[in-house]
């Protein structure tokens, strides 16, 4: 007899019949019931995305199987709002900026929604209590704390009063105004679908074999036996790629499926295609492979030394990249002082709650469309097209919203061989990455090494900077070559430096690829070079403010890498304004047996690509038949609020409300080439091309409008969303215009791109070519600055720190939505706070070992501090409205202020990442 499992769900009965009760909660919800808020984000019950309500209690449902749910009353996020009306949290939520990628959104909303149930005036710790199981790596956690706080006084008294700082939709003049996200609605009631909450009939699963060991040759691949397991309809290997089999963001340097070679334990080797996950995976363990084991190089140093195996033929120095400014051993022999160390910083995981996922498609006519959640639509467009071998127009490739990214999504993971088993079944294929294995494939963070030497004047005057900056980039070069010249660049810091001497190298390992992660090898050298300001101000006995001020960069500056910076240089606003912040209100007192500290930073990074590419982003407005506003564009959106921020520099160029603008991004079929989020450009380059392409439209109904409406030339004019002419009392409304248009066959669209200045890479500054052609120096478009404070305890006798607060300032150009601002800055805090305490992707001779969320140990809402998030707005001429990029610097000053204020609680520096309490303690006794 069948077994049955009935229970309800969100009010509905459910019976389960001939389905295996081992299987999890999740699975049912997702898979069979298509209720797809419920997000599996690890599957191990370390995240919390699948979080729903089970008999009143916040239950992970990755954890709960389908026969313990037996006459449950569970509840999802798809249930929350009733009749159209948002739950007072989703109305919180949103109205708190507590929302960025959504994908934790849906299991915080339902464990907050389990504890208002039972305890309507939850405290802060209650709060934190309720809520600690469930992760988020964009928020930093402080605007979801709001949002609860918020919803919690809002259901006790009934009040409904709505923030009055926000724009009301209807309005064209939003810059600068917290308007509703575009997003906000979807993500808070479940219903936006990222690529694995798609599901199509006929769809086949994919799952790749990976290496067994990190450096090994392939002598041979048996498939024959798993190609017999019943639901297989595919396994294909290297000799099944028809294309190119090689892929890079650079250099295609790493195979689709690897044939002679394997250089760490992600490589794929081989690929099936079957009708279940689990018939994929049993003929995963049916693949035979023969390999013969080399040397695993493990470190960059081994990897340079002579007799080093090779890793790839043309050497293991990937790149090197060599600043000069000056004369630095004539500057350290005039220097007063001299602070020279070593620093280390770790491999680090991206930590995205939304694992890889895409969903390919047959287009009827021999090509693929691939729905998938990538920074850079246009740019897995190219690698597909090439490893397929067909004609560009064979294939899509759609953007789908994404559960976070921080340049992890920049690589190709899944989108290749999911479009491969497409190109051989015939079928549509999802490929989905389990967190273990995207852990093991995905890229990290540079490890890197650097040797820092700085020198100064009692005055307080910078006079040199010398270093040596090592960088793990791993099996494959990614964006190596980019992330290590940031690390050159960004080397000496937010300061004038009059010699400078950076050697950069980026050294193949057979460790994970390394690419870009969030500021882009600026967190590193930031690390180091400001623990070294920080040194070197004490060495003086002069305030740790005053030093940096002395020194900082202003409008007029020349960099270390020679270019002069004439405008949009507000590192001394920050510093100021984070200065006067700290002094407003009296520290903390420590908690018994700690020791308190006050730590500062500052930081800089680029905004732009920087040389070697064409820094372009292109859009295109129309309107449709109703008179709304559509604009497209090539830069998508990953959580940090971009579609907003183009509909609001839309809507206030042609002056229609904020609501009748929609944005649509990344389908290469559809969207112009932006290249790619990411480097902090889409807000400038984006931005200023949406700018272009909505003035090009208002240029283009104005002549439409004269042509077909007899007005006059000189005097009509769009206002307020609509055409006019005083001179002949004529009023037209947009929808009036499109429909006449539209009945015309005549289409209402412009189209636009915006190049950024060319940049050049000279980093060998030469100061006669600098005065015959300073723009020669010009290493990018434009630079974001930061500062922070940061306040803990210590604990004096195990090492335990404790954030306690976090002052950060940052210029921003022009904060065209503040609430997005603020929120990124507070996730780059908290993300920045990680990497200086906690966050270490640990891989041992080559394989990995922290192939866990738990193990990785991003901070968590009891670990968020109280931030203090404070714009510094000095713009920029070649920005929208004076905007310039900002998401990435957020978190580069968080490691040095911890390190720096532990140094001031204790008298000790640590310089190796994470601070560990093991590592703290050992200073201790050492001291």
């Amino acid at each position: 007899m069948t077994e049955v499992i009935e229970f309800t769900v969100n009010g509905r009965v459910i019976r389960a019949e001939g389905f295996d009760p081992n299987m999890t909660l999740l699975s049912y919800l997702r898979d069979v019931l298509y209720l797809t808020g419920a997000k599996n984000g690890c599957g191990q019950g370390h995240c919390g995305a699948c979080t729903v309500i089970v008999n009143g209690k916040a239950q992970r449902s990755c954890l709960l199987r389908l026969g313990k749910a037996a006459g449950a009353r569970i509840e999802t996020v798809e249930a929350l709002a009733k009749g159209g009306q948002l739950h007072p949290l989703q109305e919180a939520f949103i109205e708190a900026g507590a929302i960025q990628c959504g994908f934790c959104t849906p299991g915080m909303l339902m464990a907050a929604k389990a504890l208002l149930d039972r305890n309507p005036d939850p405290t802060e710790h209650e709060i934190r209590q309720a809520l600690k199981d469930n992760l988020c790596r964009c928020t930093g956690y402080a605007s979801i704390l709001r949002a609860v706080k918020n919803a919690a006084h809002r259901m006790r008294t009934g009040d409904v009063t709505r923030p009055s700082a926000a724009a009301p939709t209807a309005a064209w003049q939003v810059v600068g105004e917290s308007v509703t996200r575009k997003d906000a609605w979807d993500k808070v009631t479940g219903t936006l679908k990222y690529a694995d909450d798609l599901y199509t009939p006929g769809m086949l699963y994919a799952r790749a074999l990976r290496s067994a060991y990190p450096h090994a040759e392939v002598l041979g691949v048996d498939t024959s036996q798993a190609e017999k397991v019943p639901g297989v309809a595919a396994v294909l290997t290297a000799d099944d790629v028809p294309g190119l089999n090689r892929f890079g963001l650079i250099n295609a340097d790493q195979p689709v499926l690897a044939n002679d070679k394997v250089r760490y334990v992600g490589d794929a080797i081989a690929c099936v295609y079957a009708e279940t996950v689990g018939a994929a995976e049993e003929a995963l363990e049916r693949i035979r492979v023969q390999y013969r084991e080399l040397e695993v190089v493990s470190t960059p140093q081994r990897a340079m030394e002579p007799d080093a195996p090779l890793i790839h033929e043309q050497g293991n120095v990937l790149v090197e990249h060599h600043v000069r400014k000056g004369d630095v051993a004539a500057a350290f022999e005039q220097a007063d002082v001299i602070v020279e160390n070593d620093y280390y910083t770790p491999f680090v995981e991206h930590a995205y709650l939304e694992p890889e996922a895409c969903l390919a498609i047959p287009d009827g006519e021999g090509g693929v469309t691939v729905q998938v959640g990538s920074q850079g639509p246009y740019v897995d467009h190219k690698q597909i097209v090439a490893s397929l071998g067909l004609p560009e127009e064979r294939v899509r490739v759609v953007h789908t919203p994404m559960g976070g990214g921080f340049g992890g999504k920049e690589d190709i993971t899944v989108q290749i061989l999911a479009a491969l088993g497409v190109l051989h079944t015939g079928r549509p294929v999802k490929m989905v990455l389990p967190r273990p294995e995207s852990m093991r494939v995905s890229t990290k963070r540079h490890a890197m090494w650097m040797h820092y030497k700085h020198a100064a004047a009692l005055d307080g005057r910078l006079l040199a900077v010398e270093a040596q900056i090592i960088g793990d980039t791993g099996a494959y070069g990614s964006v190596g070559p980019a992330v290590l010249f940031r690390s050159a660049t960004f080397g000496a810091g937010p300061y004038e430096v009059p010699n400078v001497k950076i050697d950069c190298y980026a050294v193949y390992t057979n460790n994970p690829p390394c690419g870009a992660m969030r500021g882009f090898g600026s967190p590193e050298a930031a690390f180091a070079s400001d623990c070294q300001v920080d040194e070197l101000a004490a060495r003086l006995g002069m305030d740790p403010f005053e030093f940096r001020l002395r020194n900082a960069l202003q409008a007029g500056s020349i960099t270390a890498t020679g270019h002069h910076v004439l405008e949009s240089v507000g590192i001394k606003e920050c510093l100021t304004a984070v200065r006067e912040s700290l002094s407003q209100d009296k520290l903390p007192e420590p908690s018994a047996g700690t020791r308190l500290g006050v730590g500062i930073s500052a930081a800089y990074k680029n905004v732009g690509l920087g040389p070697g590419l064409d820094d372009r982003a292109g859009s295109i407005a129309e309107l449709d038949r109703a008179g709304h506003l559509i604009v497209r564009g090539g830069c998508i959106d990953m959580g940090q609020g971009q579609d907003t921020v183009m509909a609001q520099i839309a809507a206030q160029t042609l002056q229609v409300p904020y609501r009748d603008v929609r944005i649509i991004t990344g389908d290469t079929a559809t969207c112009p080439d932006s290249y790619m989020t990411t480097a902090s450009r889409a807000t400038l380059l984006q931005g200023r091309s949406v700018h272009m392409a909505v003035t090009k439209l208002r240029d283009l109904l104005l002549q439409y409008a004269v042509s077909e409406y007899d007005l006059n030339r000189q005097t009509v004019d769009l206002k307020d969303g609509q055409i006019v002419d005083p001179s002949t009392g004529t009023t037209l409304s947009l929808s009036e215009l499109a429909q006449r248009a539209a009945e015309q066959g005549y289409a209402l669209s412009a189209e636009a791109y915006y190049t950024a200045p060319e940049c050049y890479d000279n980093l060998q500054f030469d100061e006669k070519l600098f005065q015959k052609d300073p723009e020669k120096y010009r290493v990018h478009v434009a630079y974001c600055f930061c500062a922070q404070a940061c306040i803990l305890e210590v604990n004096e006798s195990n090492g335990e720190v404790r954030v306690l607060k976090v002052i950060a300032a940052q210029d921003v150009g022009k904060a065209i939505h503040p609430q997005n601002i603020h929120g990124q800055m507070e996730g780059g805090v908290v993300m920045g706070m990680g990497y200086g305490l906690t966050e270490e992707f640990v891989v041992d001779h080559g394989y990995v070992v922290t192939d866990t969320l738990r193990k990785f140990k991003i901070p968590r809402i009891t670990d968020a501090p109280d931030i203090v998030t404070l714009i510094v707005e000095n713009p920029h001429s070649l920005g929208p409205f004076g905007a310039k990029g900002m998401a990435e610097l957020s978190l580069s000053s968080s490691a040095p202020a911890i390190a720096n204020a532990i140094h001031d609680a204790l008298g000790v520096r640590i310089r190796q990442l994470p601070i560990t309490p093991a590592k703290i303690s050992a200073a201790l006794r050492g001291s």
